[in-house]
């Protein structure tokens, strides 16, 4: 009997035979069921090697359906393959690599994409997709998609959610407990009393029976610890809801992209049941929980994938999915090399984006103007893709069929801009906004991988010339803009890339800005948006040389009070806490003023503001873990011949017997003596006497000059070389019935020597 069942899709991973599927019913119940599926294989060669494939496969245990097929690879049109349908999905892996190992002369497609994947392909799914399911006997007959992932308010999933953390970081001391909540409960487990421990904690995977097991540490510290409790006692912890399934482990590991180290620590993945750790999923300080299941909605990704890995490898299983739907193949390695050029034609043909320079110091009433996802908006409205022919520069769509970036783009760039408009519309304190900024956050990190991975030497469908070919329409529609706003008499301030900093007397609402966004929009073809009216911004010069303005690195405010940063302290993960708070406060107090002519109304507010976080750190009341910093260990220790402060707090670690890869982020403090540092996270608690507070001052002076150096120019009037370096060293009590308080000042010079502890 056929019975019909809707919810929605939680987890999808192989048996024995062929799928297990897990579903979140309507009915508030978690429905656990299997389905056949199989998984092809291409193979691409000469007749006799085909054939010869053909036979050993046939000659294999593993069920295989054989056939000879022409499909299209994008490199080289249409190809005749021999397609290896295997049936038994849990033995891809295995078969794949046996006719490798046999024949190694022939081409493979199709042949590592996962099954997740693969099974989102052929049935227009994805994870927690609403769905229709026919069941008879606990084996899906068919599945039909009620939504799509490109719905804004998709009707969420009924997810329930445990949460387990230590009571201290691990890496820093030894937890003595972990703390359990779900719900409206919240108790501590001791460490000490382990068989209790895995008792109470397995009775409340039983009873509650989460979806979702969301740890502080887990992958790293916490699920290794249960395990290995597990194990020693003999007692059994429900970790995955699928009983019949292993957890899955994977070891951490370091590799190398776009010119830096990462790291990606040891994974503990659930069967039936999800686990996610905050330390160890990607990207989730920058866009949360709400993130996460995006990337996995609009890239197919298992959500215990997508939490984990990069947007690079969700930018290729959208592609993967797109191939996969349109009968594309998709190549096991990339054949395809650049094509040759001149030196003349390199230098002409990648020549990336375009930078103006900016005019530096305080501008008021200034527009910022961006274009909304340039490179894949050209992406997709010039059809550039790795197949297609380029069309030149002129900003005309590449001629023919559109490729699979643009196909591929399209949906997920429509979506970022209509959540962007709906940004636009909300209320700052409507309920909705967090939730839509961080889908649009997981979508930004999406649209600005997908430009590196088109000239990514080891992507399946990237090629140099599409590459190059965006960035030369980059520079063409900048260009455009910029002639139009000269063309309306406004002043080009600073030109980066995708957007343009404009000032024109008297435009100081979004309303003047509407003509300039509608001719830019004309003349390219693009889409475009006010980023906001800047009350006042600041264009900083190198540290090195105040006459060479840097193009990313500037402060401002915008008309409703909020900040805009980017280069400073406050946005380096580098810097201190009690520095970049310092910093971020001290721009809070400038924001109050209501214009740029009111900054000198709260200048001296943000001068003394600045004296008093100096005196805490003189007086050392300031929390030495306010005055961690965090660096990226680069390299292997042995590598370094002149060790960095980071390297010498590795050294102590590795001395204390922990070990520290490349790519992970140390924690250290700076400190008197030699050497200079030590590592937070070793064992003996550093002394708050050792810390070398000296440094911390010339890094909180520097910090402090950074945002008030341009604006104590301003409001001087410039006529003091010396007036941005002012620093309050004392503030006089109110003086009179008025209230008025008095500010001494000192040069820079003399701030010098009072930093120096000169009094």
């Amino acid at each position: 009997m056929t019975e019909t069942i809707s919810g929605w899709l939680f987890d999808i991973y192989p048996n024995e035979t062929n799928l297990t599927l897990w579903l979140i019913g309507e009915d508030g119940k978690r429905h656990r069921f299997v389905q056949d599926f199989a998984a092809t294989i291409y193979a691409a060669g000469s007749s006799a090697r085909l054939r010869a494939l053909w036979r050993w496969l046939k000659a294999q245990a593993v069920p295989v359906h054989l056939s000879r097929l022409e499909r299209k690879d994008v490199f080289q049109g249409m190809v005749a393959v021999l397609a290896a349908e295997v049936l038994q999905p849990v033995k891809l892996d295995e078969i794949f690599r046996s006719m490798v190992a046999a024949f190694p002369d022939l081409t493979y497609y199709d042949a590592d994409i996962s099954l997740p994947l693969r099974y989102a392909a052929a049935f227009g799914v994805f994870p927690l997709a609403r769905c229709r399911l026919e069941v008879r006997d606990e084996t899906v007959v068919s599945m039909t998609a009620l939504d799509t992932p490109w719905d804004l308010e998709p009707v969420p999933a009924p997810l329930r959610i445990l949460s387990l953390e230590p009571d201290c970081d691990p890496a820093h001391g030894e937890p003595k407990a972990i703390i359990v909540s779900y719900e409206r409960v919240r108790y501590s487990l001791p460490l000490e009393k382990r068989v209790p421990l895995l008792i109470n904690l397995g009775a409340d995977l039983r009873r509650y029976d989460p979806d979702l097991i969301l740890t502080s540490w887990g992958d790293t510290w916490l699920m290794p610890l249960l395990m290995e409790l597990c194990k020693e006692s003999g007692s059994m912890l429900p970790l995955n809801r699928d009983e019949s399934q292993s957890v899955v482990e994977r070891k951490e590991h370091t590799y190398f992209s776009y010119g830096q180290i990462v790291y990606r620590g040891r994974q503990v993945q659930l069967r039936g049941r999800w686990h996610l750790d905050r330390h160890n999923a990607m990207l989730w300080s920058d866009y949360g929980m709400e993130g996460v299941l995006e990337m996995a909605r609009v890239t197919c990704q298992p959500v215990q994938d997508a939490a984990r890995l990069s947007p690079g490898t969700g930018i290729s299983s959208m592609q993967f999915v797109t191939a996969l739907q349109k009968g594309i193949l998709i190549p096991w390695h990339k054949h395809q090399a650049e094509t040759p050029k001149t030196a003349m034609d390199l230098l002409r043909a990648d020549m990336g984006g375009m930078v103006y320079q900016p005019t530096v110091g305080l501008h008021r009433d200034v527009g910022g103007i961006d274009f909304v996802s340039m490179y894949p908006g050209i992406m997709v409205r010039f059809n550039i893709s790795p197949e297609v022919p380029r069309a030149g520069t002129d900003l005309e769509p590449a001629p023919g069929e559109p490729g699979i970036v643009p196909i591929t783009l399209a949906p997920l760039l429509n979506k970022r801009l209509a959540l962007k408009s709906a940004l636009l519309t909300l209320h700052r304190w409507d309920c909705r906004r967090p939730g839509y900024q961080a889908l649009a956050s997981a979508h930004k990190w999406l649209l600005v991988t997908c430009f590196g991975y088109l000239g990514y030497k080891n992507a399946r469908f990237g090629r140099i010339e599409a590459h190059e070919a965006v960035t030369a329409y980059g520079r063409e529609a900048l260009l455009r803009a910029k002639e139009a706003a000269e063309d309306l008499d406004y002043e080009i301030l600073h030109m980066y890339v995708d957007g343009l900093w404009v000032h024109k007397e008297g435009c100081k609402t979004p309303a003047d800005f509407e003509a300039l966004l509608a001719d830019i929009t004309e003349r390219t073809g693009l889409p475009i948006s006010l980023d906001g009216v800047y009350r006042w911004v600041v264009f900083l010069p190198s540290r090195l040389d105040e006459r060479v303005p840097v193009p990313n690195r500037y402060f401002g405010v915008f008309q409703d009070g909020s900040i805009k940063v980017r280069g400073i302290e406050a946005r380096r993960r580098d810097t201190a806490p009690f520095i970049a708070e310092t910093q971020m406060a001290i721009m809070e107090i400038l924001a109050k003023a209501e214009d740029a002519e009111h900054l000198k109304e709260v200048y001296p507010q943000a001068l003394a503001f600045a004296h008093r976080e100096m005196q805490a750190l003189r007086a050392g009341s300031v929390p030495v873990e306010k005055l961690l910093v965090s660096q990226k260990l680069s390299r292997e220790l042995g590598e370094y011949s002149s060790p960095s402060p980071v390297a010498r707090a590795v050294r102590q670690l590795e001395e204390a017997g922990k070990a520290v890869r490349p790519g992970q982020r140390v924690r250290f403090l700076y400190t008197r003596g030699r050497p200079g540092v030590r590592a937070w996270d070793a064992p003996e608690q550093p002394d708050p006497r050792c810390v070398d507070v000296k440094r911390y001052q010339t890094l909180l002076k520097r910090a402090v000059e950074t945002v008030l150096a341009p604006i104590g120019q301003s409001v001087d009037g410039g006529k003091d070389d010396e007036c941005r370096y002012l620093f309050p060293v004392k503030i006089a009590e109110p003086l009179g019935e008025g209230g008025t308080q008095r500010l001494d000042f000192l040069s820079i010079s003399k701030v010098n020597n009072f930093v120096n502890g000169g009094g």
